[in-house]
């Protein structure tokens, strides 16, 4: 039988990008022109690591051997302090992560304990940082007076679960994220005065997402008429918070087009008369 022509480069590089990362290497060792093509840097442009729990050693030898400069997103699983001594990140690390991948602009950390590892000590480059079932104390965001601030500014913030987030929290970080454009806080433990405080300094708003809040109350969600950018708002309703207040929100924020309501059942009668009332605006309802 006449040998097969090879497969080509282009064809390769699908297939490997396909893969699992545990995959990738070990195709990586089965010849020459697999390891070149598995080092190709369009393989490396955004990595998930969040699949695996990785020792702070092998990032280490990641990052110095596989991470490329061209490196825009970065999503890793730490181990939480009750089950891990050894803490994922560090300064050190992350000041090489910052000079090793000046262009990495998403970072997506989970499980991850941030507890001895400052704000200021994370990647400039980075706008956008995603923090699930993390571990930060509630001043994580706020720079001391003695340590030079970052050099730019977060544009998307997502809190999911973190311990520590509560209004005392986002009192703290909020004077300290007002280029903020997307912010997204589920299961975190705040009410009114973070609302207020959101309110006041995140004017750049333009979503905001708020789930599981409890504790929130109409005088809480009331705050939020100074973000006049705002465009999408989703919220979690129960029985603290009215639907009349969040049809008074309709009225006076110029630019909201996108209303998404959870966490009370509403009768579709009901939704389709403030819908009627606000032709500009599309309301869902997510159970």
């Amino acid at each position: 039988m006449a040998a097969r022509p090879p497969l080509p480069d282009s064809v390769l590089l699908r297939v490997l990008a396909l893969l699992p990362l545990r995959d990738r290497l070990r195709a990586a060792r089965v010849c020459r022109r697999w390891r070149q093509l598995a080092q190709d840097r369009a393989l490396w442009t955004h990595v998930d690591l969040s699949p695996h729990r990785i020792s702070r050693r092998t990032l280490w030898q990641l990052l110095r051997r596989r991470l490329p400069a061209g490196l825009c997103t970065l999503r890793l699983r730490g181990a939480s302090r009750f089950r891990r001594k050894q803490r994922l990140l560090s300064p050190a690390l992350l000041a090489a992560l910052r000079e090793r991948c000046p262009q990495l602009h998403r970072l997506c950390l989970t499980e991850t304990d941030l507890r001895r590892v400052p704000y200021h000590s994370m990647p400039a480059s980075v706008t956008t940082l995603e923090l699930s079932l993390c571990d930060i104390p509630d001043a994580w965001f706020c720079v001391s007076p003695s340590v030079p601030p970052p050099q730019s500014h977060l544009k998307t913030l997502s809190l999911c679960g973190t311990y520590r987030v509560t209004d005392t929290g986002i009192q703290a970080a909020a004077p300290h994220l007002e280029e903020l454009e997307r912010l997204t806080l589920r299961h975190c433990i705040i009410g009114d005065a973070a609302m207020v405080f959101i309110g006041r300094h995140m004017k750049q708003l333009r979503y905001l997402e708020i789930s599981n809040a409890y504790f929130l109350t109409n005088r809480g969600l009331g705050a939020i008429v100074a973000l006049e950018r705002l465009e999408t708002l989703c919220l979690d309703l129960y029985d603290l918070v009215s639907l009349g207040t969040v049809i008074a929100l309709l009225q006076v924020l110029p630019r909201l087009n996108h209303l998404k309501l959870g966490g009370t059942c509403f009768e579709d009668e009901l939704l389709g008369k403030i819908q009627e009332n606000f032709p500009h605006c599309t309301i869902s309802h997510r159970l």
